[in-house]
């Protein structure tokens, strides 16, 4: 199955994920990989051009690798694309393959999954001037309660940096958040989404089952509207 099964725990972005029994994972495909994604049960991807590896020299070749594979049917969003200051090409160069992806993106009408790394003005300004019709999911979110409101307020959803989720100070932003824009995820580490769960559920003070349950549900508002070129 290309999708999660009421119960799966959802691994929102990792990469290099194994099929897992009651684990559904979205796994990320960088194109510098140029990998193909595979029909895999309990697998789903994402592909987009990681700012880390991102130069002048590769930007049309990495362009022309994700017009390729985009409309994939099991390719369900662009990226992780986005913008880092502190690794990465020039901001120029990222600002332009950022565009790039989001016009794919709104092309064939899927959602996008956001690198961001000190470039929230970066990722604020594109979202007002792009004004994308479907969902920006922000990946290994660490920020403060404020940045996150300013995105969740954009419609925007956040997937928690699995080191930070698990410390104790992560309780108050998790309980302050709306849980319908909320996301998991391992993003490759060696650890458990099961105990991410686990431990997220105990901060918000609800059944794992009931945590489950809305992922579930934010992974369809998420994913829903995506058009299968």
């Amino acid at each position: 199955m290309d999708r999660p099964e009421p119960g799966d725990y959802i691994d929102i972005h990792t990469h290099g994920a194994c099929p897992a029994d009651g684990v559904f994972s979205v796994e990320n495909i960088m194109a510098h990989e140029s990998r193909l994604p595979g029909k895999i049960a309990g697998l789903t991807f994402t592909a987009g051009i990681h700012p880390w590896h991102l130069t002048e020299d590769n930007h049309k070749d990495l362009m022309d690798y994700i017009r390729s594979i985009a409309g994939n049917e099991n390719i369900k969003a662009i990226g992780e694309a986005g913008f880092d200051k502190l690794r990465g090409p020039s901001m120029d160069l990222q600002r332009t393959a950022f565009g790039e992806q989001a016009a794919i993106a709104k092309e064939i009408s899927k959602p996008m999954v956001i690198h961001c790394v000190r470039s929230w003005d970066e990722l604020l300004s594109s979202h007002r001037i792009l004004k994308p019709e479907l969902p920006w999911l922000v990946h290994g979110f660490r920020g403060k309660k404020e940045l996150a409101m300013q995105l969740v307020n954009r419609g925007m959803y956040l997937s928690f940096w699995f080191d930070f989720v698990l410390r104790p100070e992560s309780a108050a932003l998790l309980g302050s958040l709306p849980k319908d824009r909320l996301f998991l995820e391992t993003d490759g580490a060696d650890v458990s989404i099961k105990d991410i769960y686990k431990k997220v559920a105990n901060d918000l003070n609800i059944p794992e089952g009931e945590l489950k349950e809305t992922i579930y549900s934010n992974y369809h508002e998420f994913f829903g509207k995506t058009r299968i070129a």
